[in-house]
């Protein structure tokens, strides 16, 4: 007579489980490895030229000081998420650097404009970094003085006030509000 012996069928019914949850999670490890870098690039872009938008709307409302006239006064909510804002008194420029971001936005090393901006590109070993200038022919100072000034990025806005001095055009941060 022969015996037929009866198998033990939750030991397999585990292993399947293991299988398909391992090969569930490489194929997410896959998925997310792929979609990933396209994310951070379109996230790096929307905050190239959300700095773009921002430096544009300060060097706006500069230009209007300046073509309005002496004791002319404009405020400004300056917003700036990731990066640095330098006001360069010495050289009567407005910088913003925006560091560690994963793809170059224009090509490295080539100066383009947007408007009056100037954006220049630059790689770096792993990361790459973005520069947005603007030059003026009028004397920029910070506080009334030929001084330079960083502002580091917030997550509150900077509030600004630009004025016309006649002979130079005045920024300054509003403290108090």
């Amino acid at each position: 007579m022969i015996k037929i012996r009866k198998q033990n069928k939750s030991g397999q019914v585990w292993i399947e489980t293991v299988l398909y949850t391992l090969i569930g999670l490489v194929l997410i490890g896959l998925a997310l490895g792929f979609i990933m870098p396209k994310i951070n690039e379109a996230r790096d872009k929307a905050l190239v030229e959300q700095a773009i938008n921002s430096l544009a709307e300060l060097d706006s409302k500069i230009t209007e000081v300046i073509e309005t006239g002496t004791g002319n006064v404009r405020q400004l909510e300056f917003f700036m998420k990731k990066g640095e804002l330098y006001i360069n008194a010495t050289n009567n420029e407005i910088e913003i650097v925006l560091t560690g971001l994963s793809k170059l936005y224009s090509e490295p090393g080539l100066e383009i404009n947007s408007g009056r901006i100037k954006i220049k590109s630059e790689s770096g070993q792993k990361k790459s970094t973005t520069y947005l200038r603007v030059a003026y022919e009028t004397n920029i100072t910070y506080n009334s003085r030929d001084i330079d000034k960083k502002f580091s990025s917030a997550p509150t806005a900077y509030q600004m006030a630009i004025e016309n001095l006649g002979n130079s055009i005045n920024i300054k941060e509003i403290s108090g509000k």
